[in-house]
């Protein structure tokens, strides 16, 4: 009788230590391409891994069993972290394995990738990563501008700030011009928005073009954040129903931005239309637009100051039409664009853009070839499978 217990619970036992086996999460990122690829976030889905919840989980190197920066994210603002993100470095036409595992809660609060709203600046919306940083216009800024009063803009065009260094200058930016201590608007080391948008695209915007004519929003209406983070920063901006002589448009944003990339992500959800134009301000359009044949990337590189910078559009093939170079003599209203389709109401695209002065690219063939690769990537993205043990 005791011999049969003994074996009942070594059988259990064994049991027990297999089903703990079986639960080992692993995933396994395949690089097809001949390229070595970093700075592209991977997500790891809570569906993917079939569990409960991501809450503490981390991702774990197989190869040398080191634990990588990870960040966990609530995708779609329901409250609930759904998705696990990190950047592996993945050698070109090879594989890497990666152990989801329990790691200790961060308590760093880091800022690398971040976003916030700032009524302390009429209503801005504001983000930035370690290249690059954004912002763009509220209801507030539109209010101030159609009542005449002061700091009052109407735009939905995209702001550029041209920051150098690889820090966080959002929060510093924003105290020098609410406690008067200095301006944004000069560059004292750290960069400084020279960058003009007002009625234009920006770096992105869209517009809805109807005959000839292209038709605009007007300021975001509500917003929310998703995420801030060492590797990515993410919120949505809502531009609610707007008239393109008597075509409604339906329209909200989400934005989000990686780390190490000079380019955002821009999930557009819209109704009413089945194309949009995302478009690239050719400010004195003394630069040049730059279009490959093959290639699902407009580039627009100009003078700018005592600099040079290049502004820039890169879309998947399954969303790129054509583009258009347009021109007008109304101020603000010259816009590269590139034409883009709707599919099953939402199109996606990168927006972005490399400032000479910041030493990230030297030159605009330097800058051309980021995008190249960039869309290459963007059109044979990393593979991301459980592995089956």
């Amino acid at each position: 009788m005791r011999l049969t217990k003994l074996l009942f619970y070594f059988t259990l036992c064994t049991i027990f230590s297999c089903s703990k086996k079986e639960k080992k999460l692993l995933v396994e990122i395949t690089n097809e391409l001949d390229v070595d690829r970093q700075f592209e976030t991977v997500e790891i889905s809570k569906s993917l891994l079939n569990v409960e919840h991501l809450n503490h989980f981390g991702i774990k190197n197989v190869a040398n069993n080191t634990i990588l920066t990870s960040q966990l994210i609530d995708s779609d603002g329901d409250g609930t972290l759904d998705v696990l993100i990190f950047q592996p470095k993945i050698k070109a036409k090879s594989k890497g394995i990666y152990h989801v595992v329990e790691v200790p809660k961060d308590t760093t609060n880091t800022k690398i990738c971040y976003s916030r709203f700032v009524p302390e600046r009429t209503d801005d919306y504001a983000w930035e990563n370690n290249k690059v940083a954004f912002r763009t216009f509220g209801p507030n800024a539109q209010y101030r501008y159609e009542n005449k009063l002061e700091e009052g803009t109407l735009s939905s065009g995209i702001d550029a700030w041209l920051k150098r260094v690889d820090y966080s200058i959002i929060d510093k930016w924003y105290k020098k011009y609410t406690e008067k201590t200095g301006s944004y608007h000069e560059d004292t080391g750290e960069g400084l928005d020279n960058f003009h948008v007002g009625s234009s695209r920006g770096v992105g915007g869209i517009a809805y073009k109807k005959d000839s004519i292209y038709y605009i929003s007007k300021n975001f209406i509500d917003h929310k954040t998703l995420t801030n983070g060492p590797i990515r920063t993410s919120f949505i901006l809502d531009y609610g129903t707007w008239n393109a002589d008597s075509t409604y448009i339906r329209e909200s944003k989400k934005i989000s931005l990686d780390y190490g990339n000079n380019l955002s992500k821009f999930e557009i959800s819209i109704e009413g239309v089945d194309t949009i134009s995302a478009g690239l301000t050719l400010h004195e359009k003394d630069g040049v637009v730059t279009f490959t044949k093959g290639e699902s990337y407009l580039n627009y590189w100009q003078p700018h100051g005592d600099s040079e910078l290049g502004t820039a559009i890169v879309t998947s093939t399954k969303y790129f039409i054509n583009y258009e170079k347009y021109n007008t003599d109304v101020t603000d209203l010259s816009n590269a664009f590139a034409h883009l389709k709707v599919l099953n109401g939402k199109v996606a695209y990168y927006a972005g853009f490399a400032w000479q002065k910041s030493n990230q690219f030297s030159s605009k063939k330097e800058w051309e070839l980021y995008l190249s690769l960039f869309a290459k990537k963007l059109n044979n993205p990393l593979k991301v499978e459980l592995v089956k043990h």
